[in-house]
């Protein structure tokens, strides 16, 4: 018998899944080859199973510009990678400024044609890497997904979605909505299990999709510091901090808006980049602020700029788990955020810890940013995440 068990072992441990069928929201397991059953029931009443059975996770991006969805997709792999698995990315433009960020050991492949066209050779890669799960990072990459499903079938691997973006999004009119929400309730089709990084969030996601059943909820990874003390590049006096990308959906006018109601020893900085740069350059000039208004572009660690700040503000029209706010708590910054997702309020349970103000009230931002410039800091929230890469591969192992 133990001969026995020792042949079958590998045969077992490679075996590919079992292809999937599906029926409405059903999720069916067609019959697996007999002779792998039965080695699979040997290998149980020995006490032995196959380990790491996602031993290659293979997962895609179109830029390392610097978006928070990239960067807990780089730290996540610095898990996986730690916890000895093999990661490859997939990788539409290999330039930017997270390229500083890429953990040793990532396999790197690179698309060297049209960073948002290429990606969609996606299928090819993984036919030719046979990774054992692919991971889809957001749901903004969620067509890729699909693609790569609709083209390989049943020799797709499984996919496993993070939700890192509102299922309903203020940028939105009827129509855009209408036709986002028809988008999200086919991922079902597609998606093998989804990830969201609160209850809240989980449970929105599940219903927009129809994976109600096949939802984790599991935290962005935590943020580290590499550093403390104050960045040369801040300038003195009271700073209300922006993290992020410099693009529409966050809304940053709101806090230039707001600068002239706040003293004038207050500054406004604001880390990140991206292509709505020249638009907050001249509305910072048309309102005579450009001394006040800071804008350094991406920094690697902004954990000592939100360690400074008298508070850091979130404007945007829509977040899906804005892991700004948690960072910022974790070192007793309060924030001050518009309710632009069901996480924010998760995030700022008390008010202690914040302000949640409506979309489009410009003047309880305003007022919301003068309180906090004088109130009392909170006590540092520690973030949660701390085990996230190894609750990841516990899910795709069990998946695979």
């Amino acid at each position: 018998m133990a001969c026995i068990l020792i042949d079958l072992h590998p045969m077992v441990r490679t075996m590919k899944v079992a292809p999937l069928s599906r029926a409405g929201d059903a999720l069916h397991m067609k019959s697996a080859p007999r002779t792998a059953c039965v080695g699979a029931m040997r290998l149980a009443v020995a006490g032995r199973r196959p380990t790491m059975a996602a031993d290659h996770i293979l997962t895609y991006a179109r830029t390392l510009s610097g978006g928070g969805v990239e960067r807990a997709q780089l730290r996540l792999a610095r898990g996986w990678l730690a916890l000895g698995r093999r990661v490859t990315l997939v990788i539409g433009d290999e330039r930017g400024p997270l390229r500083d960020e890429l953990p040793d050991g990532i396999v790197l492949h690179p698309l060297r044609d049209d960073r948002y066209s290429a990606q969609f050779a996606l299928p090819g890669i993984v036919r030719q890497l046979r990774p054992a799960v692919l991971f889809c990072p957001g749901n903004f990459y969620t067509a890729i997904a699909a693609w790569t499903r609709a083209r390989l079938g049943s020799d797709c691997p499984p996919i496993v979605v993070k939700m890192s973006n509102a299922v309903d999004r203020g940028d939105h009119g009827r129509i855009a909505a209408a036709g986002h929400r028809l988008w999200l309730a086919q991922h079902h089709r597609f998606c093998d299990h989804l990830v969201a990084m609160t209850p809240a969030t989980a449970a929105q996601a599940a219903r927009a999709t129809g994976m109600t059943g096949r939802t984790s909820v599991i935290p962005n990874p935590v943020v580290a510091s590499s550093g403390d003390g104050d960045p040369p590049w801040l300038p003195p006096g009271r700073v209300v901090l922006g993290v992020g990308r410099l693009v529409a959906q966050k809304r940053w006018d709101r806090l230039i808006d707001a600068l002239p109601t706040l003293p004038d020893d207050v500054q406004l900085v604001i880390l990140g980049e991206g292509d709505v740069r020249s638009a907050l350059e001249r509305r910072a000039c048309a309102l005579g602020l450009a001394h006040r208004v800071h804008l350094p572009g991406h920094v690697s660690d902004p954990m000592p700029a939100m360690a400074r700040a008298a508070v850091l503000a979130l404007p945007s029209d829509y977040e899906g788990v804005p892991g700004v706010l948690r960072e910022a708590l974790s070192v007793g910054t309060p924030v001050v955020a518009t309710d632009c997702s069901p996480a924010v309020r998760e995030i700022i349970a008390t008010p202690a810890l914040g302000s949640v103000v409506a979309l489009g009230d410009h003047a309880a931002l305003a007022a919301a940013l003068g309180h906090w410039l004088d109130a009392r800091r909170p006590a540092p929230v520690p973030q949660p995440g701390a085990d996230a890469a190894a609750r990841y591969l516990r899910l795709f192992d069990t998946i695979v």
